[in-house]
């Protein structure tokens, strides 16, 4: 396992992160200690969660509790992580409208799910907390001075953005600096893959200037990047969420990586995961391995160093992806 920098921290972090939103679900609360377990002996020490991951609607599937059944992401990675925390860094995340009405980025609401989120996870402080989404409802100031409190109060080390744009970034940036607050944002969480690179608009750009991290999710686009296998299922990509699945021209970009692979001796993961990772400020790329097999490929992709005419072919296959 290969290691980077989060940000400005002088934190290492596994260039595989453990992501947990499907906890509960795939993998079962029971089978998910073990998906932890080989994470740890791969020498991944990066786990990402959020207060409504696992046990929210959004991951409902049949065959499963429904979501008011099961227990929460956050609890089955604490429950995993008992007797070997501190090698780890752990993130979590609030702010998520979709399931709360008083969520948001308030410091009333704050507060409150840092406090639930210590005792689901059985720590005395979380390593990375995000804010989850942008809250227009509340002034970013407010946001960072109620995190600047928790710091000081030793329940959190460091924030970051999830899904915030560039310019909401630098923003938070000029905060800091400006209310000399303790600790700036120092990683965004974005949705980035060779099939979504709206992150390299703008944000690759503030973010390698500025000295802070992109920590990818969806890095392998709902598996479409990392096994032709899941066009063979009846539910595939975004449409979990309710989207329209994978667009023709996404198809087309995964058989060529696909192609690519196969003459390079290596897997569609293996592939999709070090090109990313070769990208401006990418530090960690979480993925959602359901098993310990799928943690294992994706592990392995840390290993691989792409040459430059390979990760210039990679790069040329990405279209104007408009559905």
């Amino acid at each position: 396992m290969k290691y980077s920098s989060l940000g400005p921290t002088g934190v290492r972090v596994s260039q595989i992160c453990l992501g947990s939103a499907t906890f509960g679900v795939a993998p079962s609360a029971e089978n998910a200690a073990g998906v932890v377990g080989a994470a740890l002996d791969l020498g991944i020490n990066f786990f990402d969660t959020a207060n409504v991951y696992g046990s929210s609607p959004t991951f409902d599937r049949p065959g499963v509790p429904a979501a008011a059944e099961r227990v929460s992401a956050e609890e089955i990675l604490g429950a995993a992580l008992q007797g070997r925390r501190e090698g780890v860094v752990l993130a979590t995340k609030s702010g998520e409208r979709r399931f709360d009405r008083d969520a948001g980025l308030s410091r009333r609401y704050i507060i409150q799910q840092v406090e639930r989120s210590l005792k689901r996870l059985r720590t005395e402080y979380i390593d990375l907390y995000y804010a989850h989404f942008p809250d227009p409802n509340t002034p970013l100031e407010q946001t960072l001075a109620v995190y600047d409190d928790l710091i000081h109060q030793g329940k959190l080390r460091y924030i970051a953005l999830s899904n915030h744009p560039a310019w909401q970034l630098v923003e938070a940036l000029w905060i800091v600096d400006d209310r000399r607050l303790v600790s700036a944002p120092v990683a965004s969480q974005v949705k980035y893959s060779l099939l979504d690179r709206s992150a390299e608009t703008e944000l690759s750009a503030a973010s390698v200037h500025f000295g802070t991290s992109i920590v990818p999710f969806a890095p392998v686009h709902g598996g479409l990047l990392a096994n032709l296998s899941v066009l063979d299922r009846e539910i595939s990509g975004d449409m979990r969420f309710g989207g329209p699945g994978f667009s023709e021209a996404e198809i087309r970009v995964a058989r060529e990586v696909d192609r690519l692979a196969t003459e390079w001796g290596l897997t569609m993961a293996q592939v999709s995961l070090a090109w990313l990772l070769s990208r401006p400020a990418v530090a960690s790329v979480i993925v959602g391995a359901e098993t310990v097999e799928e943690i294992q490929a994706n592990a392995s992709a840390a290993d691989v160093d792409l040459a430059p005419e390979q990760l210039e072919a990679v790069s040329a296959l990405t279209v104007d992806l408009v559905r």
